[in-house]
């Protein structure tokens, strides 16, 4: 039991994030004063001043007490800027206190966000020198020295990859959900449904998304919207026969304008048992320019543990098929942290790929999603501790380094383990643009289909809009008609200032 005394109870749900960096699902009470109760105890005191704020943080355990204290300047005198002064020092206090007494060091020290290259690039919009731009998040979230240039790392290459980046915003791209899959992996919370018992839903999912696609593609092609990137991801695209994918990809090069100015059309074709040769000649036809084959692990007996049905010789065997076809561009995925996997299975993962050498490779940290089926039942899962976590990230860094792959885009989970992070990592020339729209959050994503989320964002404006298509395809078959008039009203209202009425019209 952690018992937190805070006046005012302020800040909540940021304190306990922070908390959560250093205990796995804390038991935490929020009091003005502490109990009695046995346990870890923690005082935070904020007191205001006329050019900024003082917290104060005490920790004691019953035997041991710590006191850190941390002042901050205001930036500026509005609400919500002194409020976020507040917060900082008191996450930065609480973060000192707790860094101390467990002796564990946050690399990304008060940072909970899942996307902290953004932080790097609002400066460099701002003009901010470099030097100062590290001054400031060393500063004010305690960003460490490694993660900072591994950050740097990553936004100088996004902008080397896409020079226009900061200007993007006249362009969108487009995400298109294909809801299927073989089985549901155990840790996995996508719109993911197991095709062979969802076979009634497929047809009716198709015929809803062509809709989708070409209406959408009408509203594009009536405001000579151009694209910049095009993904199909699920699910696993490759679910569906290489028939339906052909009519998917004849639609679309049917009504959206402008097809050959996208600069990257990707199809993630994740579980290798879903590959065929006849898809694979669908692809290479339209023009694919990137696949995903994602191995996870090269380790038997955690494909089985987590729910997916191919095998280690499969995911080789469709690796060098798509090459021999001509689809070169193939990302790998492999996840750190998977049921029973340590040092050893990691470095047997890495050995495999060594052998394959695809163009990018992705290392995911496992994540406890809240409504996965690992997350559940974690007394099935037995994960490696946060140490050993920690010696996979690095021995992952160390060899995408020294096989010639450089890191390209970050983003973080809640529920991470380690608190690290998910990098992908390429070889010079094929980092995946799509990857680096997402989440760098700099124009429009337009998400079609099932499971997927819009982003709205005007030309300018810098503001998202946040749209989510259903997640399950029985409520997608049913309300695709009424969700498309609906999203088409929004991106005129977003992109034009129209009302509903004048966008319907």
């Amino acid at each position: 039991m952690i018992q937190v005394s805070c006046v005012g109870h302020a800040f909540e749900r940021e304190l306990s994030l922070i908390l959560a960096l250093f205990y796995e699902d804390p038991q935490l009470i929020f009091t003005s004063e502490w109990t009695e109760e046995p346990g870890l105890r923690l005082r935070l005191e904020l007191a205001r001043r006329e050019d900024g704020v003082l917290a104060t943080g005490e920790l004691y355990d019953g035997v041991r007490r710590i006191r850190h204290q941390v002042g901050r300047e205001y930036v500026s005198r509005e609400e919500k800027a002194m409020r976020k002064t507040a917060k900082q020092a008191l996450c930065y206090a609480l973060l000192l206190l707790l860094e101390e007494y467990t002796g564990i060091e946050q690399g990304w020290g008060i940072l909970t966000g899942i996307r902290p290259t953004k932080l790097l690039h609002q400066l460099n919009v701002a003009n901010v020198p470099r030097e100062e731009a590290h001054r400031r998040l060393q500063e004010d979230v305690i960003l460490r020295p490694y993660k900072l240039q591994l950050l740097q790392e990553i936004v100088d290459r996004q902008l080397r990859v896409v020079p226009d980046l900061y200007r993007i915003d006249q362009e969108l791209s487009v995400y298109i959900g294909i809801p299927f899959c073989p089985t549901k992996c155990a840790y996995c919370t996508f719109p993911a449904y197991a095709i062979r018992s969802h076979t009634a839903s497929v047809n009716p999912f198709l015929e809803g998304l062509h809709y989708e696609m070409e209406q959408i593609g009408k509203w594009l092609a009536d405001n000579d919207q151009r694209i910049t990137s095009i993904y199909f991801g699920g699910g696993t695209p490759t679910s569906i026969t290489a028939e339906d994918m052909d009519r998917l990809f004849q639609t679309m090069y049917r009504t959206f304008p402008h097809m050959d100015d996208v600069r990257e059309l990707t199809v993630e074709a994740g579980r290798p048992d879903t590959i065929t040769r006849d898809k694979l000649v669908v692809m290479k036809r339209w023009g694919v320019d990137r696949i995903s084959i994602n191995p996870q692990s090269f380790t038997q007996e955690t494909l089985q543990a987590i729910g997916r049905h191919h095998t280690v010789e499969e995911t080789i065997e469709k690796y060098h098929l798509a090459m021999e076809m001509g689809l070169t561009n193939i990302n790998m995925d492999l996840i750190i942290g998977l049921p029973n996997e340590g040092v050893a299975e990691l470095a047997h993962s890495l050995g495999e790929i060594e052998k394959l050498m695809p163009a990018s490779l992705t290392v995911h940290t496992l994540s406890f999603k809240r409504a996965s089926e690992m997350t559940q039942n974690k007394e099935r899962y037995k994960v490696a501790s946060r140490d050993e976590i920690g010696k996979m990230m690095e021995l992952a860094s160390q060899w995408t380094r020294a096989h010639g792959y450089d890191p390209y885009y970050l983003y973080r989970q809640k529920n991470i383990l380690g608190n690290l992070e998910n990098v992908g990592y390429s070889k010079p020339g094929q980092e995946s643009i799509y990857n680096i729209m997402i989440m760098e959050e700099v124009q429009t994503i337009l998400g079609l289909g099932c499971g997927a989320v819009s982003k709205l964002m005007a030309p300018g404006s810098g503001k998202l809009t946040r749209w989510a298509n259903p997640k399950d395809p029985k409520t997608y078959n049913e309300t695709y008609r009424v969700l498309v008039e609906e999203k088409l009203r929004d991106l005129d209202a977003v992109y034009f200032g129209k009302s509903g009425k004048q966008a319907l019209a």
